[in-house]
């Protein structure tokens, strides 16, 4: 599994020289149970987060048109 070679992944990481994945490293190291969770547990969150997504896009086009009665109405119609 993915999540289970992250530590080795992290390591490697921090040996090169590089700073943006160092960067990275120290992020995933703050959540690293969380990030092996979501490498390696079954479920997804993608259809919430592929929701979000169509709300945001909904809302960036209306921004300054429209106020949240007719948001409302366009979320509840392209569902």
């Amino acid at each position: 599994m993915p999540g289970e070679r992250l530590p080795q992944w992290l390591d490697a990481v921090r040996q090169d020289d590089l700073p943006g994945p160092h960067t990275l490293a120290a992020g995933i190291d703050r959540d690293r149970d969380t990030v092996i969770a979501g490498l390696t547990l079954p479920w997804s969150s993608g259809v919430v987060e592929g929701q979000v997504n169509r709300i945001k896009t909904l809302k960036r086009q209306m921004f300054g048109r429209a106020g949240f009665a007719l948001l409302r109405e366009r979320v509840l119609l392209h569902s």
